[in-house]
């Protein structure tokens, strides 16, 4: 990253991923992976976790199926898959420095909406010990369920078109984006907005190269970096 000075530019919306960001679910969902793959002696890498962390179900089916060469067919995945959600990804714990930001912006009427790449039945079970901080967004897209959502992260789709649903439709340099994988970095950037990105801590440097920020966790994250109301202590 070397002598890279990048500039901050002040914003007025922002835009949250939900696993691994609000969110700790990664390892469950990696879990439960690794059990269908273990079913059919694949292993799963993390080249391959990289691949389709961040991604739709589909999508993320189709790289698993042929990635670890799984004698399955992606319909056959999901269905041992979407069980195990539902038994496994009921009480997730949040990320931490998630709801302080959260209630911070929202006090702060600063706009907020999520933009995830799952869909909406398995987020309402996922969130349901956290409706109260969940009712702050504005909005959420389900990349897996929202017809508009055409192409999955890391295509921009996801991104625009959350933007597009806030009231007034702020232009992408206005957005702020916090992102956990590569693939919502890489749709983000590629959607015009400012990311800020806390990786998972066997993301390779190449991954985060499209970041305008990296933290460690979001409690490292000083809002007026970006022309936000600063906290208040």
């Amino acid at each position: 990253m070397g002598d890279k000075v990048v500039k901050f530019e002040p914003i007025t919306h922002v835009i949250f991923d939900m696993d691994g960001l609000l969110l700790d679910t990664e390892k469950v969902y990696e879990s439960i992976i690794k059990k269908i793959a273990s079913k059919y002696g694949k292993e799963y890498t993390l080249e391959v976790r990289s691949e389709l962390t961040g991604r739709t179900q589909v999508d993320s089916a189709k790289i698993a199926v042929e990635k670890m060469k799984l004698p399955i067919t992606i319909d056959e995945y999901l269905e041992q898959y979407h069980p195990l959600c539902r038994e496994f990804l009921q009480t997730p714990d949040l990320m931490p420095g998630a709801e302080k930001l959260v209630r911070h912006l929202a006090k702060h009427n600063i706009p907020i909406a999520i933009a995830t790449s799952g869909n909406e039945w398995l987020s309402k079970i996922k969130t349901q010990n956290h409706v109260n901080l969940f009712s702050e967004f504005h909005h959420t897209v389900y990349g897996s369920s929202d017809p508009e959502v055409v192409n999955g992260k890391p295509a921009p789709d996801i991104y625009l078109i959350c933007a597009s649903r806030f009231p007034d439709n702020p232009s992408p340099d206005k957005v702020l984006v916090f992102e956990d994988a590569p693939n919502g970095v890489e749709g983000a950037y590629s959607a015009g907005m400012q990311v800020v990105m806390i990786p998972a801590p066997e993301v390779e440097e190449e991954l985060k190269r499209h970041a305008t920020l990296v933290l460690t966790t979001m409690e490292d994250f000083v809002p007026e970096t970006f022309g936000l109301p600063p906290y208040d202590e």
